[in-house]
């Protein structure tokens, strides 16, 4: 089950939640296939103004992506593109959205988690 945090600075977020949980769906649509379109789950944390830095100063240009993905994409075949293809896809979708000034301050996290460390509603997810 994808599973995607992303923290934005809020005052570029505010009012555009809709329009940026769908762009994000179809990010990971676009690289695992329509498939994973119903398992996609999207969480959007407004950052206040002065609580993202880089390089020791406040700046408004972060985003920060986790993407929670099954450990088992690092094995297939296809690993480098298909975590390459997150990679873009995911940054693609915030500027498309938020602005092209984000992109040399989005960074995507892809984290891995083994099967039975996976558990929806209380149960291993399947």
């Amino acid at each position: 089950m994808p599973h995607l945090t992303v923290r934005l600075p809020e005052k570029r977020l505010s009012g555009k939640e809709p329009e940026l949980v769908t762009a994000l769906t179809e990010a990971i649509v676009g690289v695992y296939g329509e498939w994973a379109r119903e398992l996609v789950s999207v969480c959007l944390d407004g950052v206040p103004a002065g609580r993202f830095a880089r390089g020791g100063k406040s700046v408004d240009t972060s985003a920060s992506v986790i993407l929670g993905v099954r450990a088992g994409v690092f094995d297939r075949p296809d690993a480098e593109q298909i975590t390459a293809g997150l990679g873009t896809a995911l940054t693609e979708a915030i500027i498309r959205v938020l602005g092209e000034e984000l992109r040399a301050g989005t960074m995507v996290e892809l984290v891995a988690s083994p099967p039975e460390r996976t558990f929806v509603g209380g149960a291993i997810a399947i």
